[in-house]
């Protein structure tokens, strides 16, 4: 990788001898930095491809994941892939979106119509054109699509309708699609960091917030939220975003090997998620949280109108390429 991470004083390289030989190989070590817990399974994926990666490679490389935004939060981790600091990241479409607009486009409201509609998105030639837009417009390379889940809001009050939600205050991403929704239905979107979101909801600072259930389990938002209504409003998704001067850095070959290895583990982590997804519906409703199955309809319809908007970053011919996969 070129100067390893962009500045000779970061380098982290470690030494290690050849079995059999007298001479010795410098170890290049690539640094992932992201947002999750350890537990998730997007750490877990992440530390499964940099084995993966080690192994394919011979030991010529070696990543180092740094979960729990311990390299720092997310807009210091996409700076960090421009000034060097960070190689590998997982971001979110709408912030992956403010480097080249189109990107967004996964994280609209009611986008999705349901989890297939998702699939074939991730393995379209539509995410391929948006995929080299991106790379055309920031340098960097997208190696994966890692489903994050269908987000639901979670409140003390129970919801059936959108009109149920009016005045609200619902904690959101401080981002404009996911405001989007909330101020569709009537509700006062409320942005907040998501460190703050569990006290916030227990002081009663907000009424509610919206997550997928993986999430709302990790974060224990269901210890002070009586319920969850399965709007399914966004589903959404990580992008795992590979720095662009590590193909410059690195031979062809290898390049290759680590966006097959990270496309691997995109996929691992998705089907975890997913099947995480489906399992959580009963055991929250084991936990004593009652979780609403509402009609979707009314909540898409009302936000309907915004996905053409001004707030879109995404042409109609990109939205219409979208709607017609199946």
């Amino acid at each position: 990788m070129k100067k390893i991470f962009g500045i000779p004083s970061v380098i982290a390289a470690g030494i290690f001898a050849m079995a059999g030989s007298g001479s010795a190989l410098a170890q290049t070590e690539l640094r992932w930095g992201h947002v999750y817990e350890s537990q998730s399974p997007y750490h877990e994926w992440a530390e499964w491809a940099a084995k993966a990666f080690e192994e394919r490679t011979d030991g010529r490389y070696s990543i180092e994941v740094y979960p729990s935004s311990s390299l720092g939060k997310q807009t210091d981790l996409a700076e960090g892939l421009e000034l060097g600091t960070v190689d590998i990241i997982y971001d979110g479409q709408f912030f992956a979106g403010r480097r080249y607009g189109p990107m967004a486009i996964g994280s609209a409201p009611f986008m999705f119509r349901d989890f297939a509609h998702w699939e074939a998105y991730r393995d379209s030639d539509l995410l391929q054109d948006l995929s080299q837009g991106y790379t055309k417009a920031t340098g960097d390379d997208i190696a994966g699509l890692v489903y994050y889940g269908q987000r639901h809001v979670t409140s003390n009050s129970e919801i059936n309708v959108p009109a149920d939600m009016e005045g609200m205050k619902i904690r959101v991403p401080n981002a404009s699609l996911y405001k989007m929704f909330p101020e569709a239905v009537g509700a006062n979107a409320t942005p907040m960091a998501f460190a703050e979101v569990y006290l916030a909801l227990q002081q009663g600072v907000v009424d509610a917030q919206e997550n997928p259930l993986p999430t709302i389990q990790f974060k224990k938002f269901h210890e002070v939220q009586d319920y969850i209504t399965l709007t399914g409003h966004i589903t959404d998704a990580l992008l795992t975003i590979v720095a662009g001067r590590m193909s410059d850095s690195m031979q062809e070959e290898d390049y290759g090997t680590l966006m097959t290895v990270l496309s691997e583990a995109a996929v691992g982590a998705s089907e975890d998620i997913r099947s995480s997804e489906l399992e959580l519906v009963e055991w929250f409703r084991e936990q004593g949280i009652t979780v609403n199955e509402v009609d979707r309809a009314p909540f898409r319809a009302a936000v309907a109108e915004e996905l053409n908007g001004p707030e879109a970053s995404w042409n109609r011919e990109t939205f219409d390429r979208l709607q017609a996969l199946e």
